[in-house]
């Protein structure tokens, strides 16, 4: 069983920052690919970055050059920094991370969300 814990959402003004962190923990002999998605109220789930093990990053388009994401491979865990924040940001954000068990089976986990509100 592999476990993920986010943390770091909140209420912050537009133009404000953030962090998100996702932590992996369980059953993990390797993480291949990480990424963080988020859904607005009547809207569907976009990506919104990911990450190789090697670093190797992709973003939408949307948040390019205000969002980064790292991960810690000896941790297990991934961050989101979000800076010049938008109400359009507004949404609830999950991590999503893939890889391998100790068993060798494959594993494709969802976090439960953390809620991010932006004000104007």
């Amino acid at each position: 069983q592999v476990q993920l814990v986010e943390s770091g959402g909140g209420l912050v003004q537009a133009g404000g920052s953030l962090r998100l962190s996702c932590a992996a923990s369980g059953s993990i002999f390797g993480i291949n690919a990480m990424g963080w998605y988020r859904q607005a109220p009547g809207k569907q789930r976009e990506l919104v970055a990911s990450i190789t093990y090697h670093g190797t990053t992709n973003y939408a388009d949307s948040v390019k050059g205000r969002f980064i994401i790292t991960r810690d491979n000896a941790k297990n865990t991934m961050y989101l920094q979000m800076n010049s924040l938008k109400p359009e940001d507004t949404a609830v954000y999950c991590c999503n991370v893939r890889g391998l068990r100790r068993d060798l089976s494959g594993f494709d986990s969802w976090g439960q969300g953390t809620q991010v509100s932006v004000s104007s």
